[in-house]
This record gives C-alpha cells, sequence and structure tokens, in this order.
C-alpha cells in the first residue's frame, strides 16, 4: 500500500518548520525536511514582520518537502495567534505589525471607554493582552489605515492566501482576536468599535479545504496538493497533538507559555478575568489557558549575556547558582526591554552575581508563576489536577521541568514531541 504523506508547515515567532508526517499504525511518524529562522524587524521605529521573508520560506519548504516525498496528500499551516495582514484586493498592505509593537498603548483606553473590558470579556472570554488583535485594528482604524483595505487575514490564513488565492477565515486562530464571540465575529463589538463589517466573514473549522496549490506556485515546488485548515493557532494545533489522558492541565512551552487545560464551555466568570485566565477556540473544545511570559526571557538572556554558550551548560550552571529570589515574570517590563538583564535588575532587591544566577532568578520565576496559574486553574475549574503535560521547546529543558514539578507540586510529563506538527498533522488526516 503506497503510504500517504502530509505537510504540517508550524510557524513560531522565532523559527518556522516543514515537518511531513504519515501513519505508523496508531502513532504518527515525522521527517523534518525544512527549518528557517524569523523575528520582528525593527522598521520605521516599529516593530515588523518580514512577510516576503516568510512568503518564500514557506514555499522553499515546500518545495524541500517534494524533493523528498514525490506525493504529498495535504498541507496545512499554523502560526502564532494575534497578528494579521491587512490587504488591498490581493496585495498585502505594509507594514504587517508585531504584537511586540507598543503601539497599541494609546488606544486601549479609547476601546475600554465604548466597550469595558469587563463586557468583552463575558462575550469573548479572552484575557487582556496589550497586543489583542482588537487593539491592533483599533489603532489601524484610528490611524485611517483600514479606510481603503478590503480584507484582513490573520498571518496562517493570509499564506494560505499566498498558496492557493482563496480567503478564509479559521476559527481557533480567530478566537485570539478579542473579536469573537461562540463560532462568529462579534457584530455589537466591530459596531461600536466603528470597524468595517466587511472585514469579518464567516469562520471555517479546522479541517475545512481552502484549495489546491495555484499553478505558478505548483509548477515551482514540483507538485501540487491540498491547503487545508489546521487549528491554525498554532497552540491549538499543540494541545491537539498532546496524548493527554483524562483530566490534564498542560503548558505548551515555548517563546510563550501558554497554561492551561480543556474545558467543555468558556468559562467566563468575575475570577477567570481577574486571573487574566482566556477561553480560546480548540477542536470540538475551549482551551481555558493563561499566556506566561515564557522561554522568551531566557532567550534573550542567552542572547545579551552569553550567545554561544550551549543550553545545557546553562541549565547547569543555573542550577548550581544558590540565587533563589524570584520576579513577577508576566509584568509588562519583560514583553519587549531593550535589555533583559536591566529589567530583572530593576524588578530586583538584591542584584545577581554571575550570569547563572540571572538565568537561575528566570526560571525559578517562570516555575512559581506556573504555580500560581495552576492554583487560579484548579479554582476556577473546580478540578484538581495531578498530571502537567509539558512540550514545546521548553519539555526539553530538564532543569525548569524539575522545578516545575517540585515547586508547583505536581507530577510532570515532559514530551519532547513536535506537538504542534502532530496536532496540525492529525487534523488534516482525519479531514
Amino acid at each position: 500500500m503506497t503510504e500517504k504523506y502530509y505537510l504540517a508547515i508550524d510557524i513560531g515567532a522565532s523559527s518556522g518548520r516543514h515537518i511531513v508526517g504519515w501513519r505508523d499504525g496508531d502513532n504518527i511518524k515525522t521527517d523534518e525536511v525544512y527549518r528557517f529562522g524569523n523575528g520582528v524587524v525593527r522598521q520605521n521605529g516599529r516593530l515588523v514582520w518580514d512577510l516576503s521573508l516568510l512568503e518564500r520560506n514557506v514555499i522553499s519548504g515546500i518545495k524541500a518537502a517534494f524533493e523528498k516525498y514525490k506525493t504529498i496528500q495535504s498541507l496545512a499551516i499554523d502560526t502564532w495567534g494575534v497578528d494579521y495582514v491587512l490587504m488591498y484586493y490581493d496585495t498585502a498592505v505594509s507594514p504587517c505589525h508585531s504584537y511586540r509593537d507598543n503601539r497599541t498603548e494609546a488606544v486601549i483606553d479609547s476601546v475600554h471607554k465604548l466597550i469595558p473590558f469587563k463586557k468583552l470579556y463575558a462575550k469573548t472570554g479572552i484575557q487582556f493582552q496589550p497586543f489583542n488583535t482588537i487593539y491592533q485594528l483599533y489603532d489601524d482604524f484610528k490611524s485611517g489605515h483600514l479606510d481603503t483595505v478590503t480584507d484582513f487575514l490573520m498571518i496562517p490564513e493570509y499564506l494560505n492566501y499566498m498558496l492557493t488565492g482563496v480567503k478564509m477565515h479559521e476559527y481557533t486562530n480567530a478566537t485570539t482576536t478579542g473579536l469573537v464571540k461562540g463560532n462568529a465575529y462579534d457584530s455589537e463589538i466591530i459596531e461600536k468599535l466603528g470597524l468595517p463589517k466587511h472585514l469579518f466573514t464567516d469562520l471555517q473549522a479546522p479541517g475545512r479545504r481552502v484549495g489546491n496549490l495555484k499553478a505558478e506556485v505548483a509548477q515551482y515546488v514540483g507538485g501540487n496538493l491540498e491547503v487545508k485548515l489546521c487549528a491554525s493557532h498554532d497552540t491549538a494545533s499543540a494541545v491537539e497533538g498532546i496524548p493527554m489522558h483524562g483530566d490534564a492541565a498542560y503548558i505548551s512551552s515555548g517563546t510563550w507559555s501558554l497554561l492551561g487545560a480543556r474545558v467543555k464551555k468558556a468559562i467566563t466568570d468575575e475570577n477567570s478575568r481577574k486571573a487574566n485566565y482566556s477561553n480560546e477556540g480548540g477542536v470540538g473544545y475551549i482551551r481555558y489557558q493563561k499566556n506566561i511570559m515564557g522561554m522568551w526571557v531566557v532567550n534573550r538572556l542567552r542572547d545579551e549575556l552569553c550567545p554561544n554558550k550551549p543550553w545545557n551548560e546553562i541549565t547547569k550552571e543555573a542550577s548550581e547558582s544558590g540565587f533563589d529570589e524570584w520576579v513577577d515574570i508576566n509584568d509588562k517590563i519583560f514583553l519587549s526591554p531593550e535589555s533583559m538583564k536591566t529589567a530583572l535588575d530593576y524588578m530586583l532587591k538584591q542584584k545577581p552575581q554571575t550570569i547563572a544566577d540571572y538565568f537561575n532568578c528566570a526560571y525559578i520565576s517562570l516555575a512559581h508563576s506556573y504555580k500560581q496559574a495552576i492554583k487560579e486553574l484548579q479554582h476556577n475549574t473546580g478540578k484538581q489536577y495531578s498530571e502537567l503535560y509539558i512540550v514545546g521547546g521548553g519539555a526539553k529543558n530538564k532543569y525548569l521541568n524539575s522545578l516545575t514539578e517540585k515547586i508547583c507540586g505536581i507530577k510532570v510529563i515532559a514530551l519532547p514531541i513536535e506537538a504542534t506538527a502532530i496536532g496540525n498533522l492529525k487534523i488534516q488526516m482525519e479531514n
């Protein structure tokens, strides 16, 4: 029997991967065929994404996949949430802002005057983050950038369009906008903010067919296939890829740590709002979860303090550090500082003496933020979680995992698997 191959294109804020997958009994086997770097760039004082770089790498990776696997059934793309591309018919409108840019700070209060956050949360269940799409779009509206645009597409849906010529909004990623109630964009929020109604089309479920590659794309990459929607928010695909048993908590650990649990319906009570828990779309369930600053902090420390030092040396030295003070790692000071070291110095009572001290502080702070989040999770869901599954890049960090297990008092099951790609592939295979 001929093997059926599928392609997952999984793009994070710092790198992207093309991973071919196939069924092997009850398991999904994977082969990474292409990897590329990604990151924000500064343009005219703003932090933006290089769309042309993303497009080139997406297509180059498909070409690499066809060179190794001649017949591929379909592909699907997942990326980080929140960010989007404005379009004028077939053309992307530059720039494509990054969520790490601070442009929304001037409009958040204006949005909340039009719709108090308490009401927004009751409708959408989405936690407050200054970079949420709702604030980004309102900034574009106030700046006049929406006056002539015909469409807006979240990043993975824009890349789908680039491949197929079909514009389509996917449900799980749309829920990260703070503009969705239930299974559709909320007309009251859109109307109160004065956003152009034509931008907000119907939401499509994961598994939906988008289309085949455009002729010129197929010719260049050396083959054709179907493009499908996976759960195009990468965390939604990651949760699909975790082999959890029964009620368990999870952390999708990457640039951000997303800690939460699957629930049957959104939990939008006052405790959830105050704890800043989010209710984001999953595949037949809600991901009740919280954004925690994540590996971003230690990645930036490494870039700044010891860019050439291997991670195993960094974690070993951190584990031998006696520095035990910790900070609120979710403070906005850590979102996009010029110097992560300086940000930590500002928040700490005692100054670290060595590079290892800084890393140990960051790791301990992450573990304590997980402890607080688990406490809130259990209180708000009324469930006790005895197991915590960790996937993503952070699952490979044995020191952080041991700190998490010790500080949180919970059994940690670290799975250093490509959970996002596996979830992406699973949805393709089942639809």
